[in-house]
């Protein structure tokens, strides 16, 4: 029988994707689970797996296209199945806004005027100055044909957020198409910054800042976060004097194997064994009951320079803390296009987050949650307090805590309870060994 593949969702606020590329061809046998294709939404690029097994029949969408959420991508089915028969209005065309350089039909960009110098600055009419040349500009990347450079979303908002005109950029994906790396290898030729017109800021710049489709995903993500979920706030300070001490111990002992527990990685173990002990906040509320969940994947909120995402650690609760901080530190590479990535199970199966600001001197601060999650766990720095410790004033290394809950799912006391027993588990760190 022929089935249908559609774009999928890869979160609440997904409406569509770009193909990236193909991992199958047609005529390729696939297994339930394979990953069929690469797709690009307005966060990252994430791995599509396929829901159905038998040969790839065709392949409706190529790489580059833009595609609602739903339509038809691919077919799969047994070599005798017929295939309906398609067209290329399975793609919607690519947003308006993301091609200002549309109108021009050539790629080679115009040179810059060069402004008037003041007058005490102009030569002699004797010696007029030479004019500046300009070098020779780059391979004009690849066009759909009506002029319009072909290059991925992410390519178009990074050259917007750094200055440059996408039309100046070489392209080395899939028939020149400009990618992300191109934008970001990118360096514009020491006669073109000479020729770019210099101007003076003063003051404070009020003119409004175009939003990327990143910062876009964000802000209707976070609005429908605080709308629906009732959100309330716990925090604990944790002493995290024996976790310290007991962290580089372990590292001592882990280093001739390569690896290396960082705090953050103390903290998700601990919250891992809190959610095993108090399954309640592991369920999402759903049509007025409470949605379990047989696995804790643990979300890590992950800053990257277009904005924020929180994939998760799928299944932890099967891990030791050392498994733990290796998947940690594999889903960040990912995350930032180190060495592969992220899939859509880690993007949009999470059951609770995590949020750490310690990094950049952050004491106390509370996150949003992450729909449908029921919670998530922010922790600031660890910094030497002054504390009462066996009935004496002691410095001691704290850290704060705060539990953005919701609500529906759970009472001030019941996050209390789970948050001490995160708590617990850092201030007595043998607990995450066991």
């Amino acid at each position: 029988m022929i089935t249908e593949v559609t774009m999928p969702s890869m979160g609440a606020d997904m409406t569509e994707g770009t193909i990236v590329k193909w991992l199958k061809a047609e005529g390729d046998a696939v297994k339930r689970g394979d990953k069929i294709a690469e797709i690009e939404t307005d966060k990252t690029v994430v791995e599509m797996e396929s829901y159905n097994e038998g040969l790839i029949r065709k392949l409706v969408a190529s790489e580059g296209d833009l595609v609602q959420v739903g339509n038809v991508i691919a077919y799969i089915g047994a070599a005798e199945d017929e295939v309906p028969e398609t067209s290329a209005t399975a793609t919607a065309p690519a947003k308006a806004e993301a091609a200002p350089e549309a109108a021009a039909p050539a790629a080679t960009p115009e040179p810059v005027a060069v402004p008037e110098p003041e007058p005490a600055a102009v030569a002699p009419p004797s010696t007029p100055a030479p004019a500046p040349t300009l070098a020779p500009a780059p391979a004009a990347p690849s066009t759909n044909g009506a002029g319009r450079v072909k290059a991925s979303p992410i390519a178009r908002r990074l050259a917007t957020e750094k200055g440059f005109s996408i039309g100046q950029i070489p392209g080395t994906g899939p028939g020149g198409r400009v990618t992300r790396d191109d934008v970001l290898s990118f360096r514009p030729s020491p006669a073109f910054a000479q020729v770019m017109p210099q101007t003076v800021s003063r003051g404070v710049d009020g003119s409004d800042t175009p939003l990327t489709n990143m910062r876009k995903a964000i802000a209707r993500v976070t609005v429908r976060s605080k709308t629906e979920a009732p959100h309330y706030y716990v925090t604990h300070a944790v002493d995290m004097t024996d976790a310290m001490h007991f962290r580089g111990q372990l590292n001592e002992a882990l280093s001739e194997h390569g690896d290396k527990v960082s705090v953050n990685d103390l903290i998700l173990k601990a919250v891992v064994n809190a959610l095993i002990k108090l399954p309640k906040w592991n369920s999402f509320f759903k049509d007025d009951k409470l949605e379990g969940h047989p696995d804790v994947n643990i979300g890590v909120a992950i800053a990257l320079e277009q904005g924020l995402i929180v994939p998760a650690i799928m299944r932890a609760q099967q891990m030791s803390l050392v498994e733990i901080s290796r998947a940690a530190k594999d889903i960040g590479k990912r995350a930032r296009g180190d060495g592969g990535t992220l899939t859509q199970e880690e993007l949009t199966m999470g059951t609770f987050g995590t949020s750490n600001l310690g990094m950049f001197g952050t004491d106390v601060f509370a996150a949003i949650i992450v729909p449908p999650q029921s919670g998530i766990i922010a922790v600031g720095a660890v910094k030497p307090t002054p504390a009462v410790h066996n009935d004496e004033i002691a410095i001691r290394q704290v850290m704060n805590t705060t539990i953005s809950a919701d609500h529906r799912v759970g009472d001030g006391a019941e996050a209390a309870v789970f948050l001490r027993e995160v708590q617990r588990n850092l201030e007595n760190p043998t607990r995450l060994i066991v």
